[in-house]
């Protein structure tokens, strides 16, 4: 166990964490929510500094993350537990864990070797995925700072429920934010992450982006009955547009029956497509469908003349048609880094 940064101690042996906006108050011997804190005597310990789970070399494309460098190769791991417990999650055995070393033949593996790791296959960069990144911080961040050093790029794959304090203290080392955003009301966000309050969430995705310049990219999976609501996502795709730029990337994608949500039907195509429509009727420049095979909507199209730009096949992108950041075919400068 390290120390954790981020947490106050108050009478009686009790501390509150400040790495989520859950704020745990813990008692000794206690854990918060996540599982992955533990009051000792006192002191707020992480449990899963260097925990790997899970790791491979990806494409940037898997987290989805469309305009950063498309078809680069990232070094991604995960580790356990989550702030969160979605229903339908899709890494439910690693996010909903309890903290054992021998869950999944979990082993440590130091920030230094990342690096290597990571410069040895040729990645671009490191991607913090799979579990929510923000519990492993104190890891994270060495990594991130190690990172920088070595001219490697850094991801967080993050459901954007971090506090204000941790956003400042990663954000000079974080380079892309891929974020959930999982719903766009008290009720969705009720139902599928037992929050109340969805507003903390909104204001760290602005922060990542216009304080820390983060490329930020957005994805919301799309449960029927549960988050799919058109007057929600008309809102959502006005947020995005408003207060990030209407050039930040939106994924919509297709929720797959998983978990206790094991009973719902999977999203159907004709809400995705019109949910995208609508997105860009609301101004966005790039909005795409995710986790629907083969679908023309993963293409990046130019906004100025409508020609597609770069074009990709699942996790596989075919064609890149820009020159320099902006379309070869009419001089339109796309958003990202190319």
């Amino acid at each position: 166990m390290i120390e954790a940064l981020l947490y106050e101690k108050l009478s009686n042996k009790t501390v509150q964490c400040h790495i989520c906006q859950r704020r745990c108050v813990i008692k000794d011997r206690g854990r918060g929510h996540c599982r992955t804190r533990v009051n000792h005597l006192g002191k707020l310990h992480s449990l899963i500094y260097g925990l790997v789970s899970t790791m491979m070399i990806s494409p940037i494309e898997k987290k989805p993350v469309y305009h950063f460098f498309p078809g680069s190769a990232w070094f991604s791991l995960g580790s356990l537990g989550c702030n969160f417990r979605c229903p339908g999650c899709q890494n439910w055995d690693i996010a909903h864990s309890e903290i054992n070393l021998e869950i999944k033949g979990a082993r440590i593996i130091p920030p230094q070797e990342l690096i290597q790791t990571a410069k040895k296959s040729e990645c671009l960069g490191i991607s913090w995925t799979y579990n929510e990144p923000t519990l492993w911080f104190e890891y994270t961040l060495e990594g991130a700072k190690l990172a920088k050093k070595n001219d490697l790029y850094t991801n967080y794959v993050t459901n954007g429920y971090m506090t204000l304090e941790a956003l400042d203290l990663i954000g000079p080392y974080l380079d892309v934010f891929r974020v959930d955003l999982k719903g766009f009301s008290k009720d969705s966000y009720q139902n599928i992450a037992h929050i109340d309050d969805f507003s903390g969430i909104l204001e760290v995705i602005q922060r990542a982006k216009k304080k820390w310049k983060m490329h930020v990219e957005i994805v919301t999976n799309l449960i029927p009955r549960m988050n799919d609501k058109e007057e929600d996502l008309k809102q959502m795709a006005c947020w995005i547009s408003e207060e990030l730029g209407k050039d930040t990337p939106w994924h919509v994608t297709r929720f797959f029956p998983h978990l206790r949500l094991s009973h719902v039907e999977p999203t159907p195509i004709k809400t995705l497509e019109k949910t995208r429509e609508m997105g860009m009727k609301q101004g966005l420049d790039y909005v795409y469908m995710g986790n629907v095979w083969g679908s023309q909507a993963e293409n990046t199209y130019c906004p100025g003349c409508g020609e597609p730009l770069i074009e990709r096949e699942g996790l596989e992108t075919k064609e890149i048609h820009l020159k320099k950041g902006r379309c070869q075919f009419c001089g339109h400068s796309i958003a990202g880094r190319f």
